[in-house]
């Protein structure tokens, strides 16, 4: 399966979703990246952990497909900005990169998430074919029926559910794969979908996998020495999350002025927030808008410069900032990517910009 192979329209509707320059990522960076993975994820495996993230009791897995951790790097070492829960582009920076082992890796896990033999599965987001992402739903559609999997692309509104089973009209799901950024299916228009998962219908990622890894005040207990410790986490690990997350504290009125004057030693991010929607560096922040935030529920993150390339766009040297995006399932690295971009967060947006091909050097 090549990126071709999907329709051109799409892509020219999207001039900015990859990028023809590539990434160079050292080896080291690499294993340390694998590192901080692993230590988090002997950290969420703890039970304490588990109360501590509210986590529900439906029963589901503790993994969910395509798991994001996005790193910035840096003189001393990768340092770990967020967790995401349906960290999209996987499938298309995968075949950007012609991985067709990765591919391969991709069908496994989605096998490894339903209960049952995968036969038929949605994918589902609301108003599917106006989102970015929608050439994505259909990279995956064909390659799911290539391995004999009928996968269909909704909107929620068009599920019900009936004897403990979701239904697409006349179609029984065997497992969803959810794409909603309503990470607790808190809105109204998805409640069919809650009480499906309730029910212990199949759903990847759902409400459990984002609070037990994705919200953003996790950072603030996985960067903190202390607390780690009083959760029953082991000196080793606490030494790599000290070291590969940036401080983190939560935006708190009692110290709004301290926090004022700092402001450009953070980058404010809104705790349930997703794609940089509503996310502010420090240094380019209003007081209006700081007094905003501080009525909403955000954390503050010690900022880390992005590093950046230069990659020659149309003729013209131009300076991009660089994201590495590792695809996690189960603890382990399936793929990297990185995403390139000019601006405070990656957007898609920028000339030149988009994903692109990580080489190990």
């Amino acid at each position: 399966m090549q990126l071709a192979d999907l329709p051109a329209d799409l892509f020219a509707a999207r001039p900015h979703l990859f990028s023809s320059a590539s990434v160079s990522v050292a080896a080291a960076d690499l294993a340390a990246m694998r590192k901080i993975i692993a230590a988090i994820e002997r950290v969420i495996a703890l039970p304490a952990w588990r109360d501590f993230a509210k986590v529900g009791a439906c029963g589901t897995a503790p993994y969910g497909v395509f798991l994001g951790y996005d790193f910035h790097l840096t003189p001393d070492g990768p340092q770990l900005i967020e967790i995401n829960t349906n960290a999209g582009g996987g499938l298309l920076a995968a075949l950007q990169a012609g991985r067709e082992d990765v591919l391969v890796r991709f069908i496994e896990m989605f096998r490894a998430e339903c209960p049952r033999e995968l036969k038929v599965l949605a994918i589902v987001d609301e108003r599917p074919a106006e989102q970015y992402l929608y050439p994505e739903f259909l990279a995956f559609q064909r390659l799911f029926a290539a391995q004999g999997i009928a996968a269909l692309i909704c909107d929620p509104a068009e599920l019900m559910l009936c004897h403990g089973n979701l239904w697409h009209e006349e179609t029984k799901l065997d497992l969803v794969y959810n794409r909603l950024t309503d990470f607790e299916f808190s809105s109204p228009a998805h409640a069919v979908l809650k009480e499906a998962w309730r029910q212990g219908v199949a759903i990847t990622p759902n409400p459990d996998h984002h609070a037990r890894y994705a919200d953003k005040r996790h950072l603030v207990t996985l960067s903190d020495g202390a607390a780690l410790a009083e959760i029953g986490v082991d000196a080793e690990t606490r030494r790599i999350l000290t070291a590969g997350i940036p401080y983190t504290v939560r935006l708190t009125v009692e110290r709004a002025e301290e926090f004022w004057a700092r402001r450009r030693e953070f980058f404010f991010k809104p705790a349930t927030g997703y794609g940089s929607k509503g996310a502010y560096r420090g240094d380019k922040l209003t007081k209006r808008v700081f007094e905003e935030i501080l009525a909403g529920d955000y954390i503050a993150q010690r900022y880390v410069p992005p590093s950046t390339l230069m990659a020659d766009v149309a003729g013209t040297l131009t300076e991009l900032k660089v994201d590495v995006r590792n695809y996690v399932y189960r603890g382990e690295v399936l793929f990297v990517a990185a995403r390139l971009y000019q601006g405070q967060t990656t957007n898609f947006r920028t000339p030149g910009g988009g994903f692109a091909k990580v080489i190990e050097t």
